[in-house]
C-alpha cells in the first residue's frame, strides 16, 4: 500500500493546531501530536524538522486560511459592519487561531513565523482599508492600518478573553449574537465616513 505523504503532513498539522492552540509552542510536544495525528514522531521530523518548524507552519496555514475566508468588501452596503461580523464569525469557528497568535506573542519574542508572507496578507488589508479611505467608504482621520488593526481587535477580543468580556458586559460566551451585534455596532462606528 503506497503511503500517502499529503494525508499524513494534513493529520500532523491538524493534531499540531490543536496541540499548539490548548498548549503553546512551549508546552506542546512531538509525542502528543503524533499521538494524535496517529503517526509515528519521526514522521513529523521527516517532514517538518522540528516543533519550532512545525508550530511556524501551523501559524503559516492558519494566517493563509483567514486571509483568503474574510476579505473587506468596500461595495457591501454594511462594508465595515459586514467585515467586522465575519472576522468575529471566523473566530467563533475557529478559536485556535486566535490562541495561537496570543501563544505567538507570549512565547516568540520579536520573532514573526513567515513574516514577509503574513505581513503582505495584511498589507493587501490595508490598501484595501486606504482605498475606501480616499473612495469615502472610511473615515480618514485615521491611518487604514490603524483602523484595519482596531476592528480586528473589536471582533477578536471577545474570543481572546471572553471570560472579561463577560465580566464587563455581562454577555456569557454562549450569546455569540449580542456579542456580535456589538462588535458590528462599534466597528461601524468607529469607521464611518
Amino acid at each position: 500500500m503506497a503511503w500517502n505523504t499529503a494525508a499524513t503532513k494534513q493529520k500532523i498539522l491538524d493534531a499540531a493546531l490543536a496541540e499548539f492552540a490548548e498548549h503553546g509552542p512551549t508546552g506542546t510536544t512531538i509525542d502528543r501530536i503524533a499521538a494524535a495525528a496517529g503517526v509515528n514522531k519521526e514522521r513529523i521530523y521527516n517532514y517538518f524538522g522540528n516543533k519550532r518548524v512545525l508550530f511556524r507552519q501551523v501559524l503559516a496555514v492558519e494566517s493563509e486560511r483567514i486571509a483568503g475566508s474574510v476579505v473587506f468588501d468596500p461595495t457591501h452596503d454594511d462594508p465595515v459592519g459586514d467585515y467586522a461580523g465575519r472576522i468575529f464569525d471566523y473566530h467563533a469557528a475557529h478559536p485556535e487561531l486566535i490562541r495561537l497568535i496570543l501563544w505567538e506573542g507570549l512565547t516568540v519574542p520579536g520573532e514573526v513565523p513567515d513574516e514577509a508572507n503574513r505581513a503582505a496578507y495584511y498589507g493587501a488589508k490595508v490598501d484595501s482599508f486606504a482605498k475606501a479611505q480616499r473612495d469615502g467608504v472610511l473615515r480618514d482621520d485615521l491611518g487604514p492600518g490603524t483602523l484595519l488593526f482596531s476592528i480586528i481587535a473589536i471582533a477578536a477580543w471577545w474570543h481572546a478573553s471572553p471570560h472579561i468580556a463577560r465580566m464587563m458586559t455581562g454577555v456569557g460566551a454562549d450569546d455569540t449574537g449580542t456579542r456580535r451585534a456589538a462588535v458590528v455596532t462599534a466597528a461601524r462606528r468607529l469607521a464611518a465616513a
